[in-house]
C-alpha cells in the first residue's frame, strides 16, 4: 500500500488512478504528522477500513492534488553518512549517524531554497527513507530490525558543503533541505529492499542511478546500531546515505526529479537568491571534463 498525505494533510491511498481518501478510517490528528503517525500505530487494526475505502472510493487524479511530505515533521530524522561501498574494494568504514532537522522536510513540488551563506556547492543525495512504527524501538538484534519497519519511502539529502565547522553536518540541515515523497509504501510490498533502484535527475539528467544492494552496513545493522543509542518511536525517519558516484551540484532554477522505482517519483525545485553558478553534470563528469569540484563558474 502507497499512504500519502495531500490538501490540507488529509491520508489517502495512491493507486494507479490517483489518490483516494482514507480520512474516514483514520484517526485525524491536529497536524499531518500526527495523522500518519496515527495511522501508523493503528494500520494493522485499520486496514480492513482502509481496503474498503480504497474498493470503494473514487481516486482523485494527481493533478488535482497537492501531494504532501508522508512525514511533514518527524520526530526523529536521522540519516547515515556515506554508507555505500561505490563498488570500490576499500574497507568498511565506521558506522556513523547524525541527525537532520525536522523542519528540513520538503513537501513534493517544493523549492529547496539555498541560503544567503557562504558554501562551496550545493550537493543533491538521492536516498532510501525507513519509516519506523507501529511501536517503540530500543535495543533491537539485527535479527528483529524489520519487525520495527513500517515501510519505506524516498529522500534527497541537500548539502551545503564546507558550511559550518568542519566535521559538523550543519550544512545538510537547512529548511527545505530534505525533498520527502511521493509515498510511504507499506514493508509488505516491499520484499527486498536491499534490492531498490534509487534514481535522481536534474532537468532531465541522470546523476544518481544505483542500487541498495551496496549499502556499507545495511538496513538491519543501521536498526540494531541506532537503537543501541536511542528509543526510535512510531513515525521517526533513517535515511540510508548515498552512492557518491552520482553526486552532482544543484543550483537555481533547475527541477530535481527523485524517486525509488516501484515507489514512484517526485520533482522539486531549486532556488538561490545569489544566483550561483556550477557545472551542470555530476562531480565525476566534471573531474574528467577538468573543472575544479568546488569552483563556482563565472
Amino acid at each position: 500500500m502507497k499512504l500519502v498525505l495531500f490538501d490540507a494533510y488529509r491520508p489517502g491511498v495512491l493507486t494507479d488512478g490517483g489518490v483516494v481518501d482514507i480520512s474516514a478510517a483514520v484517526s485525524l490528528g491536529r497536524s499531518g504528522q500526527e495523522t500518519m503517525t496515527n495511522l501508523i500505530r493503528d494500520f494493522e487494526s485499520i486496514r480492513p477500513a482502509i481496503e474498503r475505502e480504497v474498493r470503494e472510493g473514487r481516486p482523485t487524479p494527481l493533478t488535482s492534488v497537492r501531494l504532501r511530505a508522508p512525514l511533514p515533521r518527524p520526530g526523529k530524522l536521522l540519516a547515515m553518512s556515506g554508507n555505500y561501498r561505490e563498488h570500490s574494494n576499500r574497507e568498511v568504514r565506521p558506522i556513523e549517524v547524525f541527525f537532520k532537522s525536522p523542519e528540513s522536510v520538503l513537501d513534493p513540488d517544493g523549492t529547496v531554497m539555498l541560503p544567503k551563506v557562504e558554501f562551496s556547492i550545493c550537493h543533491h543525495e538521492a536516498e532510501l527513507g525507513l519509516v519506523i512504527g507501529p511501536r517503540n524501538a530500543k535495543d533491537v538484534p539485527a535479527s528483529q530490525a524489520f519487525d520495527y519497519i513500517f515501510g519505506y519511502t524516498a529522500a534527497v539529502d541537500v548539502s551545503a558543503r564546507e558550511f559550518g565547522r568542519a566535521g559538523s553536518y550543519t550544512h545538510k540541515a537547512f529548511d527545505t533541505f530534505t525533498p520527502l515523497g511521493p509515498c510511504i509504501v507499506t514493508k509488505d510490498e516491499v520484499p527486498e529492499p536491499q534490492n531498490l533502484n534509487v534514481q535522481l535527475k536534474v532537468d532531465g539528467q541522470l546523476r544518481h542511478d544505483y542500487n541498495t544492494d551496496d549499502m556499507e552496513h545495511p538496513i538491519t545493522e543501521i536498526i540494531e546500531y541506532v537503537t543501541s543509542v536511542m528509543t526510535l518511536t512510531p513515525g521517526d525517519l533513517i535515511i540510508c546515505g548515498t552512492n557518491h558516484e552520482g553526486l552532482g551540484p544543484l543550483q537555481d532554477g533547475e527541477t530535481g526529479e527523485m524517486g525509488i522505482v516501484g515507489f514512484g517519483f517526485f520533482q522539486f525545485k531549486v532556488s538561490d537568491p545569489l544566483k550561483r553558478r556550477w557545472y551542470k553534470m555530476t562531480d565525476a563528469e566534471a573531474v574528467r571534463q577538468g573543472f575544479t569540484a568546488r569552483k563556482q563558474l563565472t
